[in-house]
């Protein structure tokens, strides 16, 4: 059997690293292609001299002459900006990608894979979030198989009866979507509006990247793969039960007709169902430690406190929304947490600014991907002059 080829589109994130560390594992069946990294000269560069891709992506243009230094000597083509992205993504001879770039910067290139029929692995949740409808049909049309590497989601996927099943198919009645809580589950509503960045950052149990470590910390990541799970499971939020489990072993279940609940469970460790989507129909080993239930004292489950934390609320009034109200969310999240990882609001903030976004920007239809990139835009300079503005009035 020829190795699989893989693109990895942020493989100096932790998916990324991850990834490369399942790959490691099995140099018989997976050859890399090519690697991206946003910024990250240096690790980008050791990587490449590790897996000797055929391919490196910086996706910051400035720094593409930093990294042909750091590869000289090297037979690896370098390519920069979103049209490498895209380049390296749709490349003909690929077969997988690993689509882990952070927020909207990784719609164009997973789209560009979808669109040349790849075998995707879905790390990025905002390209569902921002275009849905777009994106599951671009999947359906160009013959791409579609496997989510979100813990919750591979989960899921796990637990269905068949791949590409839906809720109403099959017996199959809710999804039940769990949540660890982030580091703030206990935390009191008074005291959250003074948490810093480095507490919001301290996850209970992941090992994660400071922007989706934030997202944890307000829930907006759990309203982010609620979206995410309703566009991949054909269904709508009435349908998805989520449950904070702050022992992180459970990983979602799924409910059927007949009373059934199948649950999927495993050590909190990414590389459990990045090694179940780099190999599905098969399972290779991928490093982590066997699960140990005598060690296991109990398990607890939760409802999510709406009140002190309103993101997963706001999410799935966007979903009903239709339209662009997800890209809304999604932009100005991203803005509000960027500026709350640079000292410049309070963590309650974030979810604040989100809320008078979908509030005062009306949704658009999002029928094509321009016209959600421009909505993208509109919602991200609606929130830095929202910003500004008060920054302006202190």
């Amino acid at each position: 059997m020829s190795p699989q080829t893989l693109t990895i589109l942020g493989a100096t994130g932790s998916i990324g690293t991850s990834t490369l560390d399942v790959v490691a594992r099995h140099p018989e069946r997976f050859r890399v292609h090519a690697l991206s990294a946003h910024a990250n000269v240096k690790e980008l560069a050791r990587l490449c001299r590790q897996f000797r891709p055929r391919v490196a992506v910086i996706s910051d243009a400035e720094r593409e002459a930093e990294l042909r230094s750091a590869l000289s000597g090297l037979d690896i083509t370098i390519l920069s900006g979103e049209a490498g992205l895209c380049e390296a993504a749709s490349d003909a001879a690929v077969d997988t990608v690993m689509a882990a770039i952070v927020g909207a910067a990784g719609l164009a290139p997973t789209m560009a894979a979808i669109e040349q029929g790849k075998r995707v692995l879905l790390a990025n949740k905002e390209a569902l979030v921002m275009s849905g409808g777009l994106f599951m049909e671009a999947v359906e049309r160009h013959g791409a198989t579609l496997l989510p590497i979100d813990s919750e989601h591979n989960a899921i996927f796990q637990c269905l009866p068949r791949a590409g099943a839906g809720v109403g198919e099959s017996g199959v009645t809710r999804i039940l979507l769990t949540a660890s809580g982030g580091p703030f589950r206990t935390t009191p509503a008074s005291e959250l509006e003074h948490v810093g960045p480095d507490q919001a950052c301290a996850h209970p149990n992941w090992a994660m990247g400071r922007k989706i470590s934030v997202d944890s910390a307000t829930l907006m990541n759990k309203g982010l793969e609620l979206i995410e799970a309703c566009w991949l499971f054909a269904t709508t939020p009435e349908h998805v039960q989520v449950h904070v489990h702050p022992e992180s072993i459970i990983h979602s279940m799924v409910e059927y007709r007949d009373g059934s609940v199948l649950a999927q469970l495993g050590s909190p460790d990414m590389r459990t169902p990045i090694a179940n989507a780099l190999a599905w129909p098969e399972r290779i080993e991928a490093g982590v430690a066997p699960l140990d239930l005598f060690e296991l004292a109990s398990f607890h489950f939760e409802r999510p406190d709406l009140e002190r934390f309103p993101a997963l609320r706001l999410a799935a009034e966007a979903f009903r929304a239709g339209g662009t109200a997800p890209a809304i969310l999604n932009a100005v999240n991203e803005v509000a947490v960027d500026a709350f990882l640079g000292g410049r609001i309070g963590f309650t903030r974030i979810a604040g600014l989100v809320d008078e976004a979908l509030a005062e920007l009306a949704p658009r239809p999002a029928d094509s991907i321009e016209a959600v990139m421009a909505c993208d835009g509109r919602a991200r300079e609606w929130a830095m002059n929202r910003l500004n503005a008060a920054e302006n009035a202190s």
